[in-house]
């Protein structure tokens, strides 16, 4: 493993080198120490390794990840993973706001709890929280998955696109346009995929969780919907 000491070599230091693993590299496994919640740790990363930072960090941590696999032994400031393409980016505490804002693909694990907006203009990024999150998460979602195991916030969804929602525990609101959904037989086999892979199989079961959705009212401006707008 190659370590990496934040505190003496310097962020700009740290990100040009990960910056370099382009391609196939034999460097696969990577730590950060006394990351003492900086900002930027690990953004841009474009390669198949493995980043673990052994301390909480500060803002965009993960941010535009793309194929590596990036975790957290702590909590994350905002925007951790934001941006996202590709890979894995696993928190083991919990995340600041808008955490995976503008996600395009990728999975995002937060084991702690959610700040608000997460997931906010998710377009195809995959987020599993293992706690709650705050209001207006998903808002303007496009596409992509949410998973909470815990409680949502006030607005959840609002303006939402063709997202899925599941949450387990209890909404304060629903945002514009957010509505429950029918639960299928291919929406609980996407719930027992993404929880195994979000390290949750063991803490909940796909039957418990409640899905939610775009109502498909605000597409495009109708006159007899623009109290909603």
């Amino acid at each position: 493993m190659q370590s990496f000491d934040l505190s003496k070599d310097g962020l700009r230091a740290l990100n040009s080198t990960l910056h370099s693993l382009r391609g196939e590299t034999n460097m696969t496994e990577w730590e950060v120490i006394n990351p003492k919640g900086s900002h930027s740790i690990a953004v841009g990363v474009d390669a198949l390794i493995d980043v673990t930072v052994r301390g909480s960090t500060g803002y965009y941590c993960a941010g535009m990840n793309k194929q590596a696999t990036i975790r957290v032994k702590g909590s994350a400031g905002p925007g951790v993973a934001e941006n996202m393409m590709s890979g894995t980016v696993i928190v083991d505490g919990d995340a600041s706001q808008y955490a995976g804002a503008t996600g395009r693909g990728g999975l995002l694990v937060i084991k702690g709890n959610a700040s608000s907006r997460c997931g906010i203009s998710m377009k195809g990024i995959e987020i599993v929280v293992h706690g709650n999150i705050g209001h207006m998460s998903a808002f303007m979602a496009q596409s992509g998955t949410m998973i909470v195991l815990g409680d949502a916030g006030d607005a959840l969804g609002d303006s939402l696109y063709e997202a899925r929602l599941f949450v387990r525990g209890s909404v304060k609101s629903l945002g514009a346009d957010c509505i429950e959904k029918e639960m299928r037989p291919e929406h609980l086999e996407l719930l027992a995929n993404l929880l195994e892979r979000g390290e949750a199989s063991h803490l909940a079961k796909p039957s418990e969780f409640k899905r939610y959705g775009s109502a498909r009212t605000l597409y495009t401006f109708n006159v007899d919907n623009a109290s909603a707008y």
